[in-house]
Parts: C-alpha cells; structure tokens; sequence
C-alpha cells in the first residue's frame, strides 16, 4: 500500500511539473529554432547505435529554457519505460561542481576557507608532497584539490575499503587517502583528475561547518534556488534503499544492472560514494533533473542568483546563493597553476577533459564539466547560453559512449545562435 501511495504522489509530482514547465521559443532569443531542431536528430541516432537507451536535453538563453525535450527509454531493465523531461538523474560527477564546488565557494566567501590554505590545516593527518630527488616537502592546498592539480590518485578501490574496514566508513577513507594515497607530481604543476580530490573537500567542509555535505548543500545551495528536484539520497545499510527521497523513485532513471539482475535505482552508481560514502561524497551523490540544472546554469550566468520564474516553476523569493566576486574566481583558471591544468574551481575550461564544448564555442568563456552516467553541463558566459545534457549511458550496462554526441549537440546549439 505504501509503495502504491509513494508511486501515486510521484505521478501527481509530474503531472505537476509538466504544467509548469513552459518554455520560451528560441527565436524570441536570437536563436533559429530550426537549425536548434538538429539535435534530434543526433540524440536519436546514438540512441539507435546503443550509445545509451535516452536522454533529456535542455537549452537555456539567458533566463529562459528555449529548448526542453525527451528522448527514447529512462529504462529498459526491468521493464521498458519511456523517457520524460520530468527523469531524474545520478549526476556522477557533476556532483563535484552543482554540489560540493558551490558549497565550498560559499565557504570561501564567508571567510571560512582560502584557496591558500593547506589541507593539512583541516585534516592534520594528510600529507604533502615530497620531491623524490631532494626530499623537498610541498603542501596541497584547497585550489590544487578544486583544480585537479594536487597529484592524488585518480581513484581508490572500493572493494579494498570495504574489505579493510566494512561498508559505509567514510572516516577511513579519508585515513587512507590523507596517509596512503600517491602523490604523483609537485601541486600545481599538472592535471590528474581525480575524484579522491573532492572527497577530501566534502571531509573539509564537513569539518568546518559540522554539517554533512548533503544536508548542507540542500539547505545553503539547492534550496535557496527553489530547486525542488535535486539533492543527495543518503543510503540506509543495504546500500541500495535511499533514507529519504523516496517519493523520487518513480521518476529517477536506473542506472547498471548488478549482479542480482536488478539496476541501481536511487542509489547512486559511484562505488566509492556507495559503498564507502553511503551516498553523501564529494565525488558524486546528486540526483536531479533537467530543468533544476537549468536553473543553476541561469544562477551562474546572472552572476550569483536566479530571477523568480513562475512559468518553470521557481519561487519569487529565490536569494542570492554566491556574489558575483565569487562567480568570477569560480569561472578562473588560477594563474598559480601551470596553464597545462586548464581547471578553474571545481569546473573545466581547457583540460583534456573539455571535448564537450565543441568546435564552435569561444574556449576562453566557456565552463563545463561531464558525469560518468552520462550527464554534462556546459556554459557559455560569452553568449549566456547553456546546455544540460543528461543520459543514462550505464543502463543497461556500463559500456555507453556519449563523448562525441555531447559535442555534436554543442555544435548544434552554438551555430542556432543569432544574436
């Protein structure tokens, strides 16, 4: 009788959105509405190749969702399912900038942080880096860890975690990436991504405010936008059952089928952050959907706060959640790192990671960042146009690619643009 109420709620909760939702036509902002129209197109042959079963795709203009759509099936395990523009997602690694990059930027606007300060300063236990030839010792600071430039590993097994210390121990985690993880090169001097960078701020931030980073990236970011459809799904013990959220179910996309013959549903497909973390990490943990994405492209592109915007749903009284000082350092490349990282704060500009932005966007005003699932985000501050593209490439299976599709919709989307 629960689950029927719980399914029951979420229908109603789409049926909600769905009359809320209403979107601008792109050519009432400087965009051909035909040529936009291309990316069907291009989404719907990666679906046929297998690439992944669907995707949503959202163009933002300014304050405005000019292009909201739907593609093909949100499941196919245990059942098919067609995909709607109200799908929640598993964010994977866009986590690291729409939940732990913005509550950190908070910290360091409130004085709680500096980019200077080293790590060590917070968990005294973690060591630096030690020069192989002359012993010399260099600390890592919190821009090496929000830039990729600290030299950690990129990954840590799970499975030997859990082996070591059981499931859900976040603390030792922490132990053995502060005393045991690799230190591959001089901070500051190249670019490793690595998730084990963010994991290390999430016990940062837990450490300065006393709040677990979940609940406060949902009180201090999500909430203050109006974001009704985004947050973390901590995990009860079985690793698989979210301890709130429930009523998201319905409506997330699974992701990989596990051995059990059943997909991860609302739990969260990074084994670190599942297994270890228990679905609250720095890495990954963020579930949402497309047009609260939106929403924080609109939030970055005006500069620290999103307008109200009754026809997509949001409150009147949405607050200021970064200032604009602070939206301008977030967007920079640090010149105290070697121009080879190309990493701003928690987002990519110019690594060898930012094949998304295409051939047509200005490299030098671009932010963007990619998730393992299969989503991305990227904006363009130069024409203050963005492109949320979310997939569930890992359904059935993890062997989805979805790398060349996300710049051939960028493509797309930079040459509709009129004025």
């Amino acid at each position: 009788m629960k689950r029927i109420i719980i399914f029951a709620l979420a229908a109603l909760a789409s049926l909600a959105l769905n009359a809320q939702v209403k979107i601008d036509s792109p050519r009432n902002h400087g965009m051909d509405p035909e040529r936009l129209s291309r990316v069907d197109g291009v989404i719907e042959e990666a679906i046929r190749d297998g690439e992944m079963p669907g995707a949503v795709l959202s163009v933002v203009r300014g304050n405005h969702v000019v292009y909201l759509k739907a593609y093909g099936n949100k499941s196919v395990v245990p059942k098919e399912e067609p995909m709607t523009v109200e799908t929640f997602f598993d964010l994977a690694s866009l986590s690291k900038c729409v939940g732990t990059t913005l509550s950190v930027m908070q910290l360091i606007e409130d004085g709680r942080l500096r980019l200077n300060d080293p790590v060590k300063r917070f968990i005294p236990e973690f060591k630096p880096w030690t020069d192989p030839q002359t012993g010399e010792t260099v600390d890592i600071t919190i821009r090496d860890l929000m830039t990729h430039s600290s030299g950690l590993s990129a990954y840590y097994d799970a499975d030997k975690i859990v082996a070591r210390f059981g499931p859900q121990q976040p603390d030792s985690l922490m132990r053995v990436i502060a005393t045991e993880v690799e230190r591959h090169f001089h901070p500051g001097s190249d670019f490793l991504y690595s998730c084990l960078n963010f994991i290390t701020l999430q016990h940062i931030l837990e450490r300065v405010t006393g709040e677990r980073l979940c609940d406060y990236a949902e009180a201090h970011v999500f909430a203050p936008l109006g974001l009704r459809h985004t947050g973390y799904l901590p995990l009860q013990d079985d690793l698989r059952t979210p301890s709130r959220h429930a009523e998201w179910l319905p409506l997330i996309a699974p992701t990989e089928v596990q051995a059990d013959g059943t997909p991860l549903l609302g739990a969260v497909h990074d084994p670190l952050a599942r297994l270890v973390n228990g679905g609250n990490s720095g890495n990954a943990g963020v579930f949402s959907d497309a047009v609260d994405l939106s929403r924080i492209c609109m939030m970055i592109m005006r500069g620290g706060s999103a307008l109200a915007d009754k026809k997509l749903g949001f409150p009147e009284n949405s607050e200021r959640i970064l200032s604009r000082a602070a939206i301008r350092l977030m967007g920079t490349v640090p010149s105290e790192n070697d121009p080879s990282v190309g990493r701003a704060l928690g987002w990519d500009v110019s690594s060898a990671h930012s094949g998304l932005r295409g051939d047509l966007f200005n490299p030098e005003t671009c932010l963007m960042h990619t998730g393992y699932t299969g989503t991305s985000i990227l904006i363009d501050t130069d024409t203050r146009t963005a492109v949320v593209l979310l997939t569930n490439r890992v359904h059935p299976t993890d062997d989805g690619a979805v790398g060349r599709l996300r710049a051939q919709v960028a493509n797309i989307v930079a040459s509709s643009i009129i004025w």
